[in-house]
């Protein structure tokens, strides 16, 4: 039971306080547990995991099964630190993980790899069991609906460790842990836990920090001069995708981007797995210039002259339409698509066999001007700038203060690379707050 301070708070005493139950914490509370260390791991929600719920809602994405030199550099200005993740727990040691909680694997055919019954509740399950009731190792104490206030003192000069509170539905707890680690999240999808909210607290005590960003991401769109679709694109294809096109488009920096994939047209603009891959570059780009021309090729497989050729063969009476669909074989979205960009000079053209059509489907000029919020984006960028932790991901600014996972500043596209990574930094602030326990231990008893 906790002990009573002279306010009348309860304390708890405990070697390692974990904040943050999302899968960073739990794999650092793994780590801990395996090596003998008691922990106590706090979360403001009333259970474990929700955001990783959430993604496996369709389908679980676990890790990717490219080689690891390239799964590194999916991580950006951030590949080298990653990187050291990434080659203590990397995405092999993801799949053998999850074999050890009985949770088999296969590689998609978009090398990204999943669980064999494609949903996150399962293995989940397993592994608190695992946290729960070790076959080895110290059981993980599991706090819930315990909210940290950002309150955080030293416990006194002579003694290492930290002093914070949390508010729960008995009231204030005043937790004293020997050594403290956050796994707080971003703020992508605030409803679920993580919500930012700690930025102006570790500010407080000198911790260098980046400004939290939206990361695979949405964006909003705008045709000439007019921001935003018509209300009849809107209304016909919110939510329709545009499958196999070619985006392109040239960053702040001159480097040009090509990709094809899949998008998705929004309310206001696009989202979708094609605009994840290039949304870190997209929205820098947006931030230095205002917005970013991109170019969509709806028909990337066609040489010009070949569509030139199909758009020439219109008969009398046939309607622009049914030229697209039938000779070009472009979707109703598409069709729409084009109707909504082309310039004016053409909406009046009787002969869509003029090479500037074949030029409108292969090059669809749209403008972005802005990521959608950050509360509805996938991730997030930014968080606690890794130059103000060691390589074991403890705080400079506040010796015995580990952090992992999404609050850091490091960003990766969807495809598995993001929960690796999460996984991966638990693993290693784990680990190194596992090793500074026992360094304390040694000055301890010289």
């Amino acid at each position: 039971m906790p002990d009573q301070a002279l306010s009348g708070t309860p304390i708890l005493h405990c070697p390692v306080a974990i904040v943050g139950a999302g899968p960073a914490g739990l794999m650092a509370a793994e780590v801990l547990s395996a090596a003998g260390v008691e922990v106590h791991l706090f979360d403001a929600m009333p259970s474990v995991g929700r955001k990783f719920l959430l993604a496996g809602i369709g389908g679980l994405n676990l890790t990717h099964a490219e080689p690891l030199p390239a799964f590194k550099t999916r991580y950006g200005p951030r590949a080298d630190h990653c990187g050291r993740w990434l080659d203590a727990f990397g995405p092999q040691a993801v799949r053998d993980w999850a074999a050890g909680l009985g949770i088999q694997t296969f590689v998609g055919s978009s090398q990204r790899v999943f669980p064999l019954e494609m949903k996150a509740a399962p293995l989940l399950r397993a592994w608190l069991q695992r946290l729960r009731h070790p076959a080895s190792g110290v059981p993980v104490r599991f706090h819930m609906r315990q909210r940290w206030d950002g309150h955080l003192q030293p416990l006194a000069p002579e003694t290492p460790g930290y002093r914070l509170h949390l508010h729960g539905p008995q009231g204030q707890t005043e937790v004293r842990a020997q050594a403290l680690l956050l796994a707080l999240g971003g703020a992508s999808w605030p409803k679920l836990g993580s919500d930012g909210a700690w930025m102006p607290w570790l500010a407080q005590h000198g911790v260098p920090l980046q400004p939290l960003r939206p990361s695979n991401c949405g964006f909003d769109v705008a045709v000439g001069t007019r921001l935003g679709w018509s209300a009849h694109l809107r209304q016909r294809c919110a939510g329709a995708a545009l499958k196999g096109v070619l985006l392109r488009f040239t960053d702040a920096t001159g480097q040009a981007f090509e990709r094809r994939g899949e998008c998705v047209l929004t309310e206001t603009g696009l989202e979708g797995s094609l605009i994840y891959a290039a949304s870190a570059r997209l929205r820098d780009t947006i931030e230095a210039q205002g917005r970013v021309h991109i170019e969509l090729d709806l028909k990337p497989d066609w040489s010009r002259s070949r569509l030139q050729a199909e758009l020439g063969r219109a008969r009398a009476r046939q309607s622009l339409g049914t030229l697209l669909r039938q000779r070009i074989g472009l979707g109703p979205t598409q069709v729409a698509l084009l109707h909504e960009v082309r310039p004016p000079a053409q909406r009046t053209d009787a002969a869509p066999s003029a090479p500037e059509w074949a030029a409108l489907i292969q090059g669809l000029p749209l403008d972005l001007v802005a990521t959608r919020p950050l509360a509805e984006a996938i991730s997030s960028a930014g968080g606690v700038a890794l130059e103000g932790l060691s390589e074991a991901l403890m705080l400079h600014r506040l010796p015995g203060v580990f952090c992992a996972g999404e609050m850091l500043d490091w960003e990766a596209p969807t495809g598995g690379y993001l929960l690796t990574a999460c996984l991966a930094s638990g693993r290693v602030a784990g680990q190194g707050l596992a090793d500074w326990l026992r360094a304390q231990a040694r000055l301890g008893s010289d």
